[in-house]
């Protein structure tokens, strides 16, 4: 099991440490529902330097980029950033990742912890117009730094202007005293904030400086856990259960990144199932009898035959009540629709909703 440049200083404030991904990671400090409300309200700090990065540079980064994604790399411009995701060729999704312009040479692809070797295997094999690939993972540390409070926790730090960065930009620049650290306005809590990419040697020295900066603001180490719950109550997707190999990125909600103005992997027959109509969908849903709707459960009709199956559920922190996504048949997607999870064989209501979950 590997671990980042910072698991001994989750082990010094008494994280609970999980194997997640093949690292040893915290998935909690002071308890879930006191770290999620610290990030909703305040600011905290993720350590997730598991994230895999690969570095694409040459002539032609930007068109392997463009074949091998479904969204349309050719918009960005240096220093945006965009959310995309590499389908495979069976109508499913190799992985979701984010695509960083440095500049138009040169592009930063940041992909899930378990799917590095898989998504640098994948990409590998499409270039076939030698672009130079170069996978930083091993020696890049990722702060997550998240929650309303995280631009003035942070900016006596750096030079930057992190008032004024907009949503899915980046700035590379000084911060805490290490050189050419990428800052970027981007994270997956759906409460703000900053992601900031430092190499290991260095990822000690950010780490601490950041706790230091924002202690005056009630700055807290988050882990995993939280991430989960704050993520979920923005229906933002997880690889492994609410997108995997055989979900299509359209069934998942994801047709806003997948774009027919270019080819890419299996673009014609996803564009023919964008025309015969979805026979599936990715939805959100609330209980509104008493219950945990956890992945894998059957979703069921009144009658209760199977018409799905939840792929992600918790008690969400901030509402008070129990949410959740999973696929059900299209017919059964509409937004007021009732659903039953089937828990212990009992049918339990849920009515379906449009993420956000939390405004």
């Amino acid at each position: 099991m590997k671990n980042t440049a910072l698991t001994h200083k989750h082990i010094a404030l008494g994280a609970k440490m999980v194997p997640f991904a093949g690292y040893n990671m915290p998935v909690q400090y002071a308890g879930i529902n006191v770290e999620h409300d610290t990030v909703r309200k305040g600011v905290g700090v993720f350590d997730v330097s598991h994230m895999g990065e690969f570095i694409l540079k040459g002539e032609n980064a930007l068109d392997l980029i463009q074949r091998v994604s479904s969204n349309d790399a050719s918009k960005l411009y240096d220093g945006k950033v965009q959310y995309s995701c590499l389908p495979n060729e069976r109508g499913g999704i190799v992985d979701d990742l984010l695509v960083y312009r440095i500049d138009e040479k040169t592009y930063m692809l940041v992909v899930n912890a378990s799917n590095i070797d898989k998504d640098w295997s994948w990409i590998a094999r499409f270039n076939t117009e030698q672009v130079d690939m170069k996978n930083i993972s091993d020696r890049t540390s990722l702060l997550a730094v998240q929650g309303p409070k995280a631009a003035d926790a942070l900016q006596s730090l750096t030079d930057i202007d992190l008032g004024t960065m907009e949503y899915y930009t980046f700035k590379k620049g000084k911060f805490a005293g290490v050189d050419n650290v990428l800052v970027s306005a981007t994270g997956y809590t759906g409460a703000g904030g900053f992601e900031i990419y430092v190499d290991n040697k260095d990822a000690e020295q950010v780490w601490n400086a950041v706790f230091e900066a924002g202690e005056p603001f009630g700055i807290k180490p988050i882990g995993l856990g939280a991430r989960d719950t704050l993520r979920l109550e923005m229906g933002f997707c997880l690889y492994g259960n609410d997108i995997d190999d055989q979900t299509s990125p359209l069934e998942a909600g994801l047709g806003w990144v997948t774009k027919f103005n270019k080819e890419f992997t299996n673009s014609v027959a996803l564009l023919q199932q964008k025309q015969d109509g979805l026979k599936q969908r990715l939805v959100g849903f609330e209980m509104i009898e008493r219950g945990i709707p956890r992945h894998d459960y059957h979703i069921v009709d009144s009658e209760g035959s199977v018409i799905g199956k939840v792929t992600s559920g918790t008690q969400s922190p901030s509402l008070q009540k129990a949410i959740g996504m999973g696929y059900v048949k299209s017919e059964f997607a509409k937004e007021g629709t009732d659903i039953y999870i089937l828990i212990r064989d009992n049918k339990v209501k849920a009515q379906i909703v449009k993420p956000p979950f939390y405004k």
